[in-house]
Order: structure tokens, then sequence, then C-alpha cells
């Protein structure tokens, strides 16, 4: 499916836009409401003109296939530029730095455009190198002993012309390569690939087939693999096949012919950048934990998840709780104000900080006293701005916490 060839409603993130009812088929909308709620707002309203659907883009951007012949784009409000930085930084692929000439786009589909080709070319280049094989453990009847007998099949069965072996053989249809198929053939059913890059797309998963077995696979299997010398390109393949398992969703239809959709949770994508970014910038005397789990009493299933918690490494005390919050506003909110006290009081922590992307009209910086002994948890907004040069962003973030 080519984008231009189909009837698109492009919306930007968190903006409201209308459109005629008449202008948009019931059908599109009853799926747009019973499977993209998280994505996209639509509801009915009245004017003076007619009826007017109206849609609000929710923190995701993307595309959204509803028919072959219907779309609906939502477009970041972040320059794509610094998209491809967050992406870096949050997929662990800043240390490879490849992504450098991918820079010059500027749509969401040539994002996803560039990315893709440059998967199916690194694909293409260890095809051609060799795929990683190892030894994997496998039974058989053979002619012939090869590996292990099992000799308590033999003797149970004397008369069987072939002999049941234990062995191991050396195959290419690993996980490894298993995973990188299947991200092809998710990315060939989203349809977004432009003309140039489709046969790029073909060509490196033609290569694969025949040698790999075509599986699902999640972005959690994309994590903690092990690598070794000679399978160590394979983590920045992993990494972004991990990007491209985590955000092309399923269809709401049924059936493999189906087209799917490409979602990016900005608020999860931001959240991560900024451990990341942290992760690599922060001074040595200081650590930083992503995603810390506190368990409330004695019952498992009572706990916290805190975005960040950024430690001093000599003493091992927690110096800030950091909640990011990518949905920005006029102040605070009431909520998010609540939970980051809770946060810093299970910490024991005296200073919460709430990272946004662009500045609030009312900055907090608040300080609350906890009893009468001068025990107090401050409380402040501050800015990694994604408008500008995320370096630039991240070092004026550290120089606010006075971490510079």
């Amino acid at each position: 499916m080519n984008a231009n060839r189909v009837s698109t409603i492009e919306l930007r993130e968190y903006e409201t836009q209308r459109f005629p009812r008449n202008a948009i088929p019931e059908f599109i909308i009853k799926v747009l409401q019973q499977n993209y709620t998280s994505q996209i707002k639509v509801t009915l309203h009245n004017s003076q003109s007619g009826d007017e659907w109206q849609f609000k883009a929710k923190g995701w951007v993307g595309y959204i296939a509803v028919t072959p012949e219907f779309a609906v784009k939502i477009n970041p409000k972040v320059a794509i530029a610094n998209l491809f930085g967050m992406l870096e930084y949050a997929y662990d692929l800043n240390s490879f730095r490849f992504l450098q000439g991918l820079i010059p786009c500027n749509t969401l589909e040539d994002f996803f455009d560039r990315l893709a080709s440059l998967l199916a070319q690194l694909i293409r280049d260890r095809t051609r190198k060799g795929l990683y094989r190892a030894y994997l453990p496998q039974t058989g009847q053979l002619g012939y002993v090869r590996g292990r007998l099992d000799t308590r099949h033999a003797i149970r069965k004397p008369w069987a012309v072939k002999l049941t072996c234990h062995y191991d053989e050396q195959t290419s249809d690993l996980e490894d390569n298993q995973i990188l198929a299947w991200t092809l053939h998710c990315i060939a059913r989203t349809g977004l690939c432009s003309d140039r890059t489709r046969p790029f797309i073909l060509s490196a998963y033609r290569a694969l087939n025949g040698w790999v077995t075509l599986r699902p696979f999640t972005a959690k299997d994309c994590c903690d693999r092990t690598y070794n010398r000679l399978n160590q390109d394979y983590q920045r393949l992993h990494a972004l096949c991990r990007f491209f398992l985590e955000n092309i969703g399923p269809n709401h239809d049924s059936g493999n012919a189906s087209i799917l959709p490409f979602l990016v949770d900005m608020a999860k994508l931001y959240e991560r950048f900024v451990a990341a970014w942290l992760k690599v910038h922060l001074p040595s005397k200081y650590s930083v934990k992503a995603q810390e789990r506190i368990e409330i009493g004695k019952d498992k299933n009572l706990y916290f998840n805190l975005d960040l918690v950024l430690y001093d490494r000599t003493n091992r005390q927690a110096i800030y709780v950091l909640d990011t919050k990518y949905k920005t506003g006029s102040s605070v909110k009431a909520e998010d104000f609540h939970q980051a006290t809770s946060y810093a009081i299970c910490k024991n922590c005296k200073q919460v900080i709430l990272i946004y992307p662009e500045p609030l009209t009312i900055p907090l910086d608040i300080t609350i006293p906890l009893d009468k002994n001068n025990h107090s948890i401050r409380i402040r907004s501050l800015i990694f701005s994604l408008d500008r040069n995320l370096k630039e962003a991240g070092d004026l973030l550290l120089e606010s916490l006075g971490l510079s």
C-alpha cells in the first residue's frame, strides 16, 4: 500500500481537528472507536454548518491503515531529526552511530522508510558474509550411528533398521536469525515502505527464506540476548528489530493479509530516552535506575514503578526521584503532584523532579514539610526540551539539577 493512493486524514499529536460527518464513512469511525481509543479520541459534534467528527490525537504518532483505501496519520510535534535522536538513546543505538546519515528526512513516512531500508541493508550485508550458525541438539532416526546412540530404544526395538541417535547439528535456523525474518515480514505487512525501499525489504527476506523458519516474536524477545565475537553485529540488528516489533501493532482484522498499523507511544519513548541519555551523560559520581519497583508492605501486589531514581554512588543514597511527563499543560496536575510525593516518601528522598518536554505556563517549585523535625520534600518541574539540540537540552537539565 502506498500512502499517496489512499484517502488519508492527517492529525498532529495532542491537537484537535474536525471533519464533516459525511466526509468519513460510519464504519471507519466504528473501527477507530473500537480499536484505537488509546491513540485517537473521536466524538460527534453539532455545529451551525452541520454535524462534524472531532478527532483529537493523543500521545501517539504513526500510521493507521483502517482499510486499504482509508488511513489516519498522526504526525509528531517533535522534529524528525530529534525523533531519530530519541530513538538512538531509547533503543541503545547511540554507540553504533549508524543513524547519522538518515537525519535529512521530513515526514513520519520517511522516518519509517529510512529505518526499514537500513535494517534490510544490514541484514543483506550479514547474509553475504554468512548467517550466524550454531550447534543445536537434534534427535533423529538414521541409517548409521551419529553422536550418541539411544541404546534403550535400540534394545526395545532390535528389529528396527534405523537407529535413534542424539546429536548436535550446526544450523542457521536460530532465534537470532528468525527474529530478523519475522521483523521483515511485519514491516512488509504495514504497507508503509516506499516503492524504492520495498524491493530491499523483499530481497533481504528472500535471503533468509529457506534458511530460517518464519515464526512470531515480540519486542521482548530482542532484549537480554547473549552475543559473542561471531554474532556481535546482531546486537544492533536486534535493537532495530525491537523498535519495529514494539511499534508495529496487531491489526483489528483477522488473517495474515491484513495491513498492520505503525504506532509509537511518545510518552514511553520520551521516558526511555531521558533515562538512557542520563545513563550516558551523568557525571561518574552518580547513577540512575529506571523503572525501580517499590513494594508497599508485605503484599507484593501493591507496588510503585518509579520512572527514574538518581543515586549517589558513594553512599547509595537516592538524591532525586525523577518522573517524566510527556503531555504538557499550563501547570502540574494534582494527581502527578500527589504521586511524586508518594514516590519520594517511599524512597526517603528529599527532592522530586517532574520532567517535561516543554515549559509549563506555571512551573512548580514547592517545598512540603513532612514533620516537626524540619524534614521536607522539594518538588520541582524541569525541562528536557525536544525542540532544540538534544545534547544542549540535556546539559541544561543537568545544570538545573546541579550535576553539571
